[in-house]
């Protein structure tokens, strides 16, 4: 990538996606998603400058091993079920970045992860829900990286460290995901679960030192309603690029609900570069 070196590092993002399609979905949600909106909005603000590409860790794609996706003009790839019909066809027309792929490829095999590139992939609704509110004019290109199965925390650290350099390349590392997510345990009655582990995260994610971090992440299933929480942890294990991408560096809360859906407690985070 190409970039200017008298630039500051970026941070580093791990953020609560939403549910399905919901940016296309303002008439049937109503006022759900505004505060999410308004987070993922205030993105390119926090950031000060509009990066040279986004790479984006989604809960939605596991791969055997880490996975980036090489194609110049990415498809879209409805992953949902149960949205009224026009949410299968929005379209959300970013750019890919084949080189960027390739750079993300080196560093993960120099870090001795294998790596692939899948030139087909699309994006799906992870990137694009997250990014209709982020960049709605799609005019940056995005990159997603699959997580890899068996979504073990320490490889999933390791990834956001080999990751790290490219903070310095201008290009945005966004882990997608929900920092709730039992969709059998959803709404007012899920409140007091989702505080315990929320309380447990935001902890971990803005006031544990560097190591501590780390090693509570390491050993997630262990807090507080953790697989209340996360019956299947795809959606935290973004958290953890998030942060070994940022290992060094501070956490900030910057988007908290603590009645999301009539109830939940969700949040989403910064690690380094101006976070306090």
């Amino acid at each position: 990538m190409t970039h200017d070196n008298t630039l500051s590092r970026l941070p580093t993002y791990f953020i609560s996606h939403g549910g399905g399609p919901w940016p296309w979905m303002k008439k049937e949600m109503g006022p759900t998603y505004d505060q999410l909106a308004a987070a993922l909005a205030d993105m390119p603000r926090q950031i000060g400058r509009t990066p040279d590409a986004i790479l984006m860790v989604s809960a939605h794609w596991e791969a055997p091993v880490f996975t980036v996706q090489g194609n110049p003009r990415p498809p879209m790839i409805y992953d949902y079920g149960g949205f009224p019909a026009h949410t299968y066809e929005v379209r959300y027309d970013a750019p890919g970045s084949p080189e960027l792929a390739q750079r993300v490829q080196s560093l993960l095999e120099a870090a001795k992860l294998p790596a692939a590139i899948d030139p087909e992939r699309g994006f799906d609704h992870g990137m694009f829900s997250p990014m209709k509110a982020m960049y709605p004019d799609a005019g940056v290109p995005v990159v997603q990286l699959s997580l890899k199965r068996g979504l073990d925390p320490a490889e999933h650290l390791a990834l956001g460290r080999a990751l790290a350099p490219l903070r310095d390349e201008n290009v945005l590392i966004v882990g997608s995901g929900l920092s709730y997510h039992n969709l059998r345990n959803f709404g007012p009655q899920a409140h007091g679960v989702s505080q315990a582990f929320g309380d447990w995260l935001d902890h971990t994610a803005v006031q544990s030192p560097p190591q501590e971090r780390v090693q509570r992440l390491a050993d997630w299933a262990a807090a507080p309603s953790a697989r209340m929480a996360h019956p299947r942890e795809e959606h935290l294990i973004p958290l953890m690029v998030a942060v070994g991408a940022a290992e060094q560096e501070p956490g900030e809360r910057v988007y908290h609900e603590d009645a999301f859906m009539g109830g939940l407690v969700v949040s989403s985070y910064r690690f380094g570069a101006g976070a306090s």
